[in-house]
């Protein structure tokens, strides 16, 4: 019987974690879960899998969340603090899922202990990679990849000093035949419906652009200790292939399943062993033909973008996904336009200093000054943007 923390259990990594789990009651309990704002469906979700803890970031719903656990036995805390504590308890296994920065005090937490981590919070890695693989080496913990791309090469992968290159694919998202004219004028309602998978907008952007990809490569550069350049990325339509592993001797293997996170969320919560899982089964004879390219960096230069950073390494990935989130949130808000978003983020790492974070108030400093620096081209845009449009007027 695992013990299990959930870090973001209201997302859908943690809905599909907390699925699985309750498929299989007689090898996982679950020891804590935490939530952002979403106290209601804390409380439903913790009256159905009975916690020792529910812990919630937002301090405001403490007593709403109090409320609703009442009688129930489930201890309730609140703030930032509670989830570093929640992360500490002793556990089996810590499933990381909380989106955003808020995520690295509670990881760091789990690892610095030794507990095994199953990430699915790219901040972690893509701000913190130094911080945290040197901590884990200390303690000892595992880190665990729960996106589909990373859990493919963590299943096929041997002993990296056999390995030549690894290959995460890419589904080339809703624009991948577009040009760059037609790029320019794609609005937010189109971004977001990926072609493949069903994810949250930010994260549909990312996929458009193919910035999720770039810092898919800076998490595997961290997760696996290879060099920048033996990492690479094809884009697969089909989203079948997840990963590829080329080693010395001219090998190639590669992860297929179906595009349900279930089966990389299964994989890791049940690691060593396996679980099964409900989900559709793959057959090749269906889909017919597998199909591969190599990404346009001339239209999708934010994949470029993510390379030069992270061969650049310090904390030039932590100022590219600052960037990035306040890039995403400005082109959803209707501020800037699709292919603005990498224009944007390359202003930001042009005009910040290059240095290397030790610790993490250093990690959120640099964030903090990439957000800032990214907001204000935001509003100079938008005031040019307003001046132009008078003058036109």
């Amino acid at each position: 019987m695992k013990r299990l923390i959930l870090l973001g259990a209201t997302g859908s990594v943690g809905a599909s974690a907390l699925d699985l789990v309750a498929r299989n009651p007689d090898r996982f309990a679950v020891e804590a879960l935490t939530a952002g704002q979403d106290w209601r469906r804390l409380a439903e979700l913790a009256r159905a899998h009975r916690p020792a803890v529910a812990a919630i970031a937002d301090e405001a719903a403490l007593p709403a969340l109090r409320e609703a656990l009442a009688g129930t036995g489930i201890a309730t805390a609140a703030g930032a603090a509670a989830l570093v504590e929640v992360a500490s308890r002793p556990a089996d296994l810590v499933l990381a899922a909380i989106v955003g920065a808020a995520g690295l005090p509670p990881v760091l937490a789990a690892v610095e202990r030794g507990t095994p981590v199953a990430l699915a919070n790219k901040e972690a890695l893509v701000c913190a990679g130094a911080l945290m693989t040197a901590a884990a080496a200390r303690s000892g913990a595992a880190l665990l990849p729960v996106d589909s791309e990373h859990n493919a090469i963590f299943q096929v992968l041997e002993a990296k000093e056999r390995v030549a290159r690894i290959t995460l694919t890419a589904s080339g998202g809703p624009f991948r035949t577009r040009s760059l004219a037609e790029m320019a004028r794609v609005t937010p309602e189109e971004a977001v419906r990926h072609p493949t998978w069903s994810m949250g907008a930010k994260i549909s952007v990312d996929s458009a652009t193919l910035m999720n990809k770039g810092l898919e490569l800076i998490e595997a550069f961290h997760l696996f200790g290879l060099r920048p350049d033996q990492l690479g990325v094809l884009v697969h339509p089909q989203s079948l292939v997840h990963g590829l592993v080329e080693y010395v001797d001219g090998s190639v293997l590669a992860q297929l399943g179906p595009a349900d996170m279930r089966v990389p969320i299964a994989h890791a919560l049940a690691w060593p062993e396996r679980i099964a899982t409900p989900v559709e089964r793959l057959c090749l004879a269906t889909a017919g033909r597998l199909e591969f390219e190599a990404p346009d960096r001339a239209r999708f230069p934010a994949l470029a973008l993510a390379e030069a950073a992270l061969a650049e390494g310090g904390c030039r990935p932590c100022v590219l996904n600052a960037a990035n989130e306040v890039a995403v949130a400005a082109f959803l808000d209707r501020c800037i336009g699709f292919t603005e978003i990498a224009a944007l983020v390359e202003a930001v790492l042009a005009a910040q200093p290059r240095c290397a974070p030790a610790s993490l108030a250093e990690v959120y400093a640099i964030d903090a000054e990439a957000r800032a620096r990214a907001r204000q081209l935001v509003a100079g845009r938008r005031a040019r943007s307003f001046a132009a449009h008078r003058q036109r007027r």
